[in-house]
């Protein structure tokens, strides 16, 4: 069994040793690939120096970076998490031992039900709360945190979602596509989330906005892939 771990990164110089040092590497057949969004730091040479295989992303975007990791990724499991310290990478030989004694398809990782408060301030949670709302009224979920960017899950399953987003409603439109396929067994855990290493990238405001207009897009078939990516798609069935 060959397990990928995809990290998106940005200028992470100052956490993404750190990141990669909680990884567990003698449970699997591992590899570790950062897809990094040209970072202007020592991201990229301190990733290379720990072992990672490092993909180089020139289009912005988190959903952009994911769906090239995906692409990519060697694995039959693939595991996600940011390059910050605030998932807990040791546990990922657990989220891949559940989701292959439970059969399961995907895990995602909820952060909020033991959340460390200084980890993230009153406007991210509040945001956490409502983009979390709108998404279970609209897609009548359960879900209990609609944005962890920390997920396990088979490769195989790709195939079979439709993911439209380059931006950060990657997170929440793969727990959709994931949650209402009927042929993907899916399942939502609790994890610790912890103080990032770093600066905030988030834009709380603009990334909360595009986030809720999204999930109004995606209830109403609206939401589509770039145009680039549709191209490709053609291509690649031509070929």
């Amino acid at each position: 069994m060959k397990v990928s771990v995809l990290i998106p990164t940005l200028n992470e110089e100052k956490s993404i040793g750190e990141t990669m040092d909680q990884i567990p590497k003698d449970f699997a057949d591992l590899e570790i690939v950062i897809i990094d969004g040209l970072s202007k730091d020592k991201t990229v040479e301190i990733a290379k120096n720990k072992g990672a295989r490092v993909i180089k992303e020139k289009r912005r975007g988190y959903g952009r970076a994911y769906k090239t990791g995906f692409a990519k990724a060697k694995g039959d499991i693939i595991v996600t998490l940011d390059g910050d310290t605030t998932y807990p990478a040791e546990i990922i030989p657990d989220l891949v031992k559940m989701l292959e004694e439970e059969k399961l398809d995907f895990i995602t990782c909820d952060r909020l039900s033991k959340l460390d408060k200084k980890a993230m301030n009153f406007t991210h949670r509040m945001g956490n709360w409502m983009l979390k709302f709108t998404m279970n009224v609209l897609f009548l979920k359960r879900l209990k945190d609609s944005q962890s960017g920390m997920w396990c899950f088979r490769k195989k399953i790709l195939k079979k979602l439709n993911l439209t987003s380059d931006g950060m409603p990657l997170s929440e439109e793969i727990k959709i596509e994931a949650f209402r396929n009927k042929k993907i067994k899916s399942k939502e855990i609790p994890v610790e989330y912890r103080i990032r290493i770093g600066d905030i990238k988030l834009n709380t405001w603009g990334d909360g906005v595009k986030n809720e207009i999204f999930l109004f897009k995606k209830r109403l078939g609206l939401a589509r892939k770039p145009k680039y990516q549709r191209e490709e798609e053609k291509r690649n069935k031509k070929k």
